[in-house]
């Protein structure tokens, strides 16, 4: 059912979950991947794993909860349910006034610090990553400042992200119309190969990225990731509570070399979650930097 609000109909009834079915789920996947459900969302419960209990002929969402706990195809439906609790709203070139301060600002400096210090080698860590959009956007904004020069750089961005599926489809680099609607049409010329219904990444921007599967609530996983000279995390740590945001901003944190920059979606913002970072004012953006 396309609509979040829409009436859940399985068997032949309309499936409402009890205060308790919502508790124990909601519980539980935040024990799994730290995205936390609050009271008033029970609704998105409701309608988003509806049409996993009618795939499963589950006659309720206690059924769900004892089948993820229990079921021998529990690890595969596990995947399942990250794919439809998490939200995959997303573009090219989104949000240009901050990636321009990206561009001109923070890349720019990173690159020519690297320079100085005789080192062409750049890490970017896109933790959250979804279909791929925004860690190829990166790996366009590098292409146009180091021009021909890129060539010469050793780079690897890093995109993770929690769902498979989203994983498989970044991959394959192929986007349609909506996708490119906040994209500079010189962009879409210069680093897409189009057949008329669709746009494809070409192989000089898919290069620079590697896609892998995380999860943000598993610090040993966190831990794996090459150090970095920027992190991208937005419009993620909107989706937890306090304590898991303090525990992925600080691993974010531990992550940086020092004097580099974590870019977090526009509206979100680190008060009172931390006070390591230092907060970077720029016109319709702030970037926050670990101190050198």
């Amino acid at each position: 059912m396309s609509s979040l609000f829409s009436k859940t109909i399985t068997l032949g009834r309309e499936l409402k979950i009890t205060d308790e079915e919502f508790r124990n789920l909601r519980d539980f996947i935040y024990e799994q991947c730290g995205i936390y459900v609050a009271d008033n969302r029970k609704y998105l419960l409701e309608n988003r794993l509806g049409n996993r209990l009618k795939k499963l002929s589950l006659r309720d969402f206690g059924e769900y909860y004892y089948f993820l706990q229990y079921d021998s195809g529990k690890r595969e439906e596990l995947k399942k349910l990250f794919e439809v609790i998490t939200t995959n709203e997303t573009s090219f070139y989104r949000n240009p006034p901050q990636l321009k301060v990206f561009q001109d600002n923070i890349l720019s400096e990173v690159i020519e610090r690297c320079r100085k210090a005789g080192r062409k080698k750049l890490r970017i860590w896109s933790a959250g990553c979804s279909t791929g959009e925004e860690p190829y956007t990166i790996a366009m904004i590098i292409h146009e400042l180091l021009g021909q020069d890129v060539g010469s750089w050793d780079i690897r961005i890093t995109a993770n992200d929690l769902s498979q599926r989203v994983l498989e489809s970044a991959r394959k680099g192929v986007y349609s119309d909506y996708s490119l609607r906040t994209t500079p049409k010189e962009i879409i010329e210069r680093y897409f190969d189009s057949d008329g219904k669709s746009y494809t990444v070409r192989p000089e921007v898919k290069r620079l990225v590697h896609f892998g599967q995380i999860n943000l609530k598993e610090k040993s996983q966190l831990k794996m990731v090459e150090r970095s000279d920027i992190v991208f995390c937005r419009n993620v740590i909107i989706y937890f509570d306090d304590e898991m945001k303090r525990q992925v901003i600080n691993a974010f944190y531990d992550n940086l070399k020092p004097g580099g920059y974590l870019v977090i979606g526009h509206s979100e913002s680190l008060h009172n979650i931390s006070r390591t970072f230092k907060p970077n004012h720029y016109p319709g953006a702030i970037i926050y930097q670990k101190e050198a």
